[in-house]
Order: structure tokens, then C-alpha cells, then sequence
């Protein structure tokens, strides 16, 4: 594998994750969102990765594979019913639905994107000081 090839690989790791902390952060921003434009409560989105084959002959043989998004879908298992009567959007009953965000699993993903974004960006600065003394032996 070449040094170019692994920053394409680090390339494609800091834009899924790019995708992915944006994702955390839009749930983390509607944690208590109980109307959306669709109707109804706000539902967790979660981002899907995937491996995607090398894309010239060189980086097949040398089983290098990068990563992409597949798809961003939407959870709809554990929306939390709370009593509260004076909520405008209180069913009959006083049942609200809130979304199935818990932050907590939130902050936690989030951390390990946030760890999986800085661990690609030291790979790129690796490779980019690898290339550079490269340059400097021919000097």
C-alpha cells in the first residue's frame, strides 16, 4: 500500500466520521423535541458504515478496503410516554411521547467519534511527514 492510498483510506474514515458526529449532535439538539414537521416525537438517527472494495487493482492485492456511510436511518424503538398533562402536545390521557434519544449513549458515541475523527487526522499528518522527509533525502 502506498502512502497515498492510506490518506485516501484516513480521508474516507474522517468524512464518515465527519457524518456521524453531525448526526450525534442533531440527536443531542433534539433530545426534547416532542413535534417534528413529519408528526410526532423526534427519532434517533443512526449512521450505517460500510466497507467499500478497493477501487484500482494495486490496493485490491493489497487488501486495503475503506470505509462510507451506507445510509442514515431512523430508530423507532424506545420512545419514552411521560404523564404531563400541561405539555400542548398531552394526549387525552396527559401522555406525552419524547424522543428515543438518551444522552448519555449520545455523549458516549460521541467521544468515540470524536476519538476515531483525531485518530485518522494523525494518520494524514504521518503520511504527510513521512512524504516530506522523503523529499528531503534526495537534498
Amino acid at each position: 500500500m502506498t502512502l497515498f492510498a492510506s490518506m485516501e483510506i484516513s480521508a474516507a474514515g474522517l468524512s464518515a466520521q465527519r457524518q456521524r458526529l453531525n448526526v450525534i449532535a442533531e440527536n443531542l439538539a433534539n433530545v426534547d423535541t416532542t413535534r417534528t414537521p413529519e408528526g410526532g416525537p423526534y427519532l434517533k438517527k443512526q449512521v450505517v458504515l460500510e466497507t467499500r472494495p478497493p477501487e484500482d487493482f494495486a490496493s485490491l492485492l493489497s487488501g486495503a478496503e475503506s470505509v462510507g456511510v451506507a445510509g442514515v436511518t431512523r430508530t423507532t424503538e424506545g420512545l419514552r410516554p411521560e404523564y404531563d398533562p400541561t405539555h400542548p402536545d398531552a394526549d387525552e390521557q396527559g401522555m406525552v411521547l419524547y424522543p428515543n434519544v438518551n444522552p448519555i449513549t449520545e455523549m458516549v458515541s460521541l467521544a468515540l467519534a470524536s476519538r476515531t475523527f483525531e485518530a485518522n487526522v494523525a494518520v494524514l499528518k504521518a503520511a504527510r511527514a513521512m512524504l516530506q522527509k522523503s523529499l528531503e533525502i534526495g537534498r
